[in-house]
Order: C-alpha cells, then structure tokens, then sequence
C-alpha cells in the first residue's frame, strides 16, 4: 500500500476482510460504495473503530469495531455462527476522492464476538498475540495430533463419506446411511455442505449407527443438508495400535507419572 498526503476534509477508513473460505468483503465508513484494486469496498458509514494499538513495531495489536457489522454484508447471524472466525482484517485509511492513495493502518484477524448494548462488536487481533502461545506442547497421556495431520500420518482415503441428514433433534442428526464400524465418527467432524448451515463445520461426540450427536447443536435448520462426515479419533494408545496400527506415530505420553504421583503409597 502506497503513502500519500490526506487531507482531512476527504479522508475515509476501509476494511478488507478475507474469509478464511475464500469470501472476500470490502467495507468503507465513506456515504458511498468506493473501488480499490478492483474490490468494491460497500458503503457502511455505521461501522466505527476504537483506537488502534501498536507496540514493538508489529501490526496493530488489538481493535474493536461495531455498528455496521450487523448489516448485510456481515451479518450479526454469520459472524455469531463462526463464519468469520479467523478472518483476514486490513485496516487502512484513503482520500474518497482519490481512493487508490491509501495508508496502511494495521492488520490482524477475527477474534471474539460479542454484542454490547444491542451493538454487535468484533474484536481484531494483531499478529503479536501469536506469541501469547506456549513455546511448546505440555505434556498429555492423549494424543496432541489430529487423525490423518502430517504428524498423525494416518492415511484418511476411505474416512471420510457423504451423507444426508433426514431429521435434527437437539444434537443428534439421523443419516440416511448407516457409518461403517462403532463410534467411527466420535471425536471427529461434520461438514455443512448445503442448507443454512453450509460452510459451517461441527464437532461429532458420539456416532452409533445412522445416528450423530454434535457436541452442540446445529446453529441453523439442518434437516435435508448435505455433510460430509470425517472419522475421529478418540486419542488413547491403545485405540491408536488397535484401530489404526498407528503406535509409532502417537503424540503423548501415557505412561509418564503425572502429580498424583507424590500421593501415591505403597498398597494405595
């Protein structure tokens, strides 16, 4: 992004927010639609930011923004329902006048959510919190990789299959096809493919059958949608040897002594 001089008189904020699915938003708090790079950046004069903090040379740390949030390009109901969690922010100011001369102001992504006095507010996070994380894993008796990741390694060719979801009760979803073994699908995912709840992703608790249970339920009407359907795992050793004959790639440690250890006593 270019630097350029501004003037108060034509100056307008903008945002750029880039799903994580591929959606692309345009958003400026200008009376009028505005186009940069090709992108048509919708008029959303509500929308209003709080003071953007910079620390150590990195992107803006942590910003708020409401108001127009609630309106059609992102809704209350999508931001809610986790469609733009982790979504791209950029942040920049521009002449309306001139809006190819912009200023960069910070970038970051979606965090929490949350509506404040019948506002809804979306806070922005900065790169830096990225350092806020462990330095490295702690230890667990469970493992710490996903079924079929590069550190899992489990093929997932044939682990995956499609199905239709026939009726919802709460949590438990009935398919129209019966899973090929027990509890297949427990600790894995379910994919919204169609419907209101499509682009949206659960996690599955148990299966048992052509029956599902979400270990929440679907935030939308889900009967009639397509899913797709992930295996899990449910992460001990012995289901990583028995069911996948994957012992040599687990990442725990069950048999290392955790704090109950110092109460132990002979016979006890």
């Amino acid at each position: 992004m270019a630097r350029c001089a501004i003037t108060e008189t034509s100056v307008t904020l903008c945002w750029r927010v880039d799903r994580r699915d591929g959606v692309t938003v345009g958003l400026t708090a200008h009376d009028r639609d505005l186009e940069i790079d090709g992108l048509v950046y919708r008029a959303a004069p509500g929308m209003t930011p709080s003071a953007v903090e910079r620390s150590a040379g990195l992107d803006a740390d942590t910003m708020d923004v409401g108001g127009a949030l609630t309106g059609a390009a992102i809704s209350e109901v999508d931001l809610l329902a986790g469609r733009w969690d982790g979504a791209r922010v950029s942040l920049f100011a521009c002449g309306w006048t001139a809006p190819d001369d912009i200023i960069a102001l910070g970038s970051g992504f979606v965090g929490a959510v949350e509506t404040r006095d019948g506002t809804l507010t979306a806070e922005l996070r900065g790169w830096s919190t990225a350092l806020e994380r462990p330095v490295v894993e702690e230890t667990s008796p469970e493992c710490r990789a996903e079924l079929g990741d590069r550190r899992c390694r489990v093929p997932m060719a044939g682990r995956r299959r499609y199905a239709r979801v026939l009726s919802v009760s709460d949590e438990t979803l009935a398919m129209d096809g019966v899973e090929p073994s027990s509890n297949a699908y427990g600790g894995g995912r379910l994919r919204w493919l169609s419907g209101g709840n499509s682009g949206l992703e659960d996690a599955i608790a148990v299966s048992d059958g052509a029956t599902i249970t979400l270990r929440s339920p679907p935030r939308f009407a889900g009967e009639d949608a397509q899913v797709e359907l992930i295996e899990g795992c449910a992460k001990s050793l012995a289901v990583c040897a028995g069911r996948f004959g994957n012992a040599v790639n687990f990442r725990g440690e069950p048999y290392l002594p955790g704090n109950d250890l110092l109460t132990r006593y002979p016979g006890g």
